[in-house]
C-alpha cells in the first residue's frame, strides 16, 4: 500500500497555521474528501467540531470545499467525536468529519473522517482523498453546489442515544458526581446524561472561551477535579478530554482511576451478565502488567495490540470481541457503539456500580496496578536498536530478574526520535533499578 502523506493513525493533526493544518488545506481537504464521495455516488457529509477557536476557520473551508464539489453538507456544531460518528450512521450520511485535536492544546487542530457506517475511514479510501488533493480544484456547476444546513437538535439525539446503551432499569439517583468537560466538546452534554439518569451532578470546565479546550483540566490533568471531589464529599468525579473520546474517574478518596482499571471492570460486569464475547479483551503494549494479571485471574486473556486506539480496534475485529482500550481512558465498547466513546464509557462504569451495589473505590480494588518506569533514550545515531546484542541481553537480564511478577518493553515512539524503555514489576525499586539499566545500555550503543 502507498505511503499516506498526511493521514496518521488518527487523521491529519499538527499546529494551527502550519502545512497542512491551514485554510488553503483545509479547502482543498473538503473538496477532495466530496470529489471521492461524490466519485461513489454519495451526497451528504456531516462536519463536527470541538472548542477550539480555529474550528469556526476550519468548519467555513471545509464546508466551502465539499460544496465547490457539489455535496451537501449538515453541520452539528460543538459535538463530541463519538457523536458525529453515531449521527453520521443515524442521519444515513455518507462520511462525517470531526475538527479536532482531542486533548492537545488550543493552538493544535485537527480533522479525521468517519464512513457512513460510524467507523473510521479505510486506508484505501485515505488514499483516494490524498491522490485528489493533487488534482485541480474544479467547482461543479452552479446548479449542483452543494447546500449547507444546521442540524440543531444534534446534541439532544446524542443524549438519548447515551442513556439507551445502559439498561432502562439503571438509576443514578444517590451518586453524587462531579463532571469536568474539559472546556470542550462535552461542555453541554455530559452532565445532561447523567442528571437525566438521576445523578446529582456538579460540573467543571463546561465555559469554553476558545482557548482554554484542555487546560488544566480534563482526563489528562485531574487534579481540579479530585480536589473536587474531596471538597465536595461526592462518590466520583469524571473527566472527559476536549473532543470526548476518553475518560478517567476519580474516586470518593481522591484517587485517579485510569483507562486500564475502567477496562477490567467493564471485563468484569460484561463477564459475570454472560456478554464477553470470547472471555477476552484488548489493551495494547503500554497497558499496565496489573491488567493482565487481574483478568488472568478471572480467566479473561488480555490481547495486546500497538498503542492507538486504531490497532486496538483492529485486534478486537481481527479476534471477534467488544471490549478494548487504553490506559489514557480511550475505551471501546463495541456492543454499545462503533468507536471510542467518553460518555457511553462512563456509563458502563456506572451501571456496574449500580448493579454490583457498590462504590467505584471498591470495584477498582478488584485491580492492583503494578509500579511501571519508562525511561526515554534518543536513538538517532542506532537505527537497528531492536537487534543490537548488548541491548538484548540486557533485556533478558532483565527479565530473569523479574521472573513472572513483571515485564520489559522497549518500543520507538511514534511522535519522536527516542526507545522508550519501560519496566514493570512488584518491586518498584527493581523496576526503577533495572529500566535506568536497560536505557544506559541503549544510550551506549548510540553514543
Amino acid at each position: 500500500m502507498m505511503q499516506k502523506r498526511f493521514f496518521g493513525t488518527d487523521g491529519i493533526r499538527g499546529r494551527v497555521g502550519e502545512s497542512p493544518i491551514t485554510p488553503e488545506f483545509m479547502l482543498k481537504l473538503g473538496w477532495a474528501a466530496g470529489r471521492v464521495l461524490a466519485r461513489a455516488g454519495n451526497s451528504k457529509v456531516l462536519i463536527g467540531k470541538d472548542t477550539r477557536i480555529s474550528g469556526y476557520m476550519f468548519e467555513s473551508a471545509l464546508e466551502a470545499g465539499l460544496s465547490a464539489a457539489g455535496i451537501n453538507i449538515s453541520l452539528l456544531g460543538p459535538m463530541p467525536t463519538p457523536a458525529v460518528a453515531y449521527l453520521t450512521r443515524t442521519l444515513h450520511a455518507d462520511a462525517g468529519i470531526v475538527i479536532s485535536a482531542s486533548h492537545n492544546p488550543y493552538w493544535d487542530n485537527g480533522v479525521k473522517f468517519f464512513s457512513r457506517d460510524g467507523r473510521k475511514l479505510p486506508d484505501d479510501v485515505e488514499l483516494d482523498i490524498e491522490r485528489a488533493i493533487d488534482e485541480l480544484l474544479v467547482t461543479v456547476e452552479p446548479g449542483v453546489l452543494g447546500k449547507a444546513e444546521r442540524v440543531v437538535d444534534a446534541a439532544g439525539r446524542y443524549i438519548e442515544f447515551c442513556k439507551s446503551t445502559v439498561p432502562m432499569a439503571i438509576d443514578l439517583s444517590g451518586i453524587k458526581m462531579v463532571v469536568d468537560c474539559a472546556n470542550g466538546a462535552t461542555y453541554h452534554i455530559a452532565s445532561n446524561v447523567f442528571s437525566e439518569l438521576g445523578a446529582s451532578v456538579s460540573v467543571l470546565a463546561v465555559n469554553p472561551d476558545g482557548l482554554n479546550i484542555n487546560v488544566d483540566c480534563g482526563s489528562t490533568k485531574p487534579r481540579r477535579l479530585q480536589d473536587a471531589v474531596l471538597m465536595q464529599g461526592a462518590d466520583l468525579g469524571v473527566a472527559f478530554d476536549g473532543d470526548g473520546d476518553r475518560v478517567v474517574f476519580v474516586d470518593c478518596k481522591g484517587n485517579v482511576v485510569d483507562g486500564d482499571e475502567l477496562l477490567f471492570i467493564i471485563a468484569r460486569d460484561r463477564l459475570k451478565h454472560g456478554e464477553l464475547p470470547g472471555s477476552a479483551v484488548v489493551g495494547t503494549q503500554m497497558s499496565n502488567f496489573g491488567l493482565e494479571l487481574a483478568l488472568g485471574n478471572l480467566g479473561i486473556a488480555l490481547h495486546r495490540a500497538k498503542v492507538g486506539d486504531r490497532y486496538v480496534m483492529e485486534a478486537l475485529a481481527a479476534n471477534g470481541l467488544t471490549v478494548g482500550g487504553e490506559g489514557s481512558g480511550h475505551l471501546i465498547c463495541l456492543d454499545r457503539t462503533t468507536t471510542g466513546d467518553g460518555i457511553v464509557s462512563a456509563l458502563q462504569v456506572l451501571a456496574a456500580m449500580v448493579m454490583d451495589g457498590c462504590g467505584l473505590h471498591d470495584l477498582a480494588a478488584g485491580m492492583r496496578k503494578l509500579p511501571q518506569v519508562m525511561v526515554n533514550v534518543p536513538i538517532s545515531g542506532l537505527k537497528d536498536w531492536m537487534t543490537c546484542k548488548p541491548v538484548l541481553a540486557s533485556v533478558r537480564s532483565a527479565e530473569r530478574r523479574l521472573a513472572s511478577t513483571g515485564r520489559v518493553l522497549l518500543r520507538p515512539s511514534g511522535t519522536e526520535p527516542v526507545v522508550r524503555v519501560m519496566v514493570e514489576g512488584e518491586d518498584s525499586v527493581l523496576v526503577n533499578q533495572l529500566a535506568h539499566e536497560i536505557a544506559e545500555v541503549v544510550a551506549q550503543q548510540v553514543a
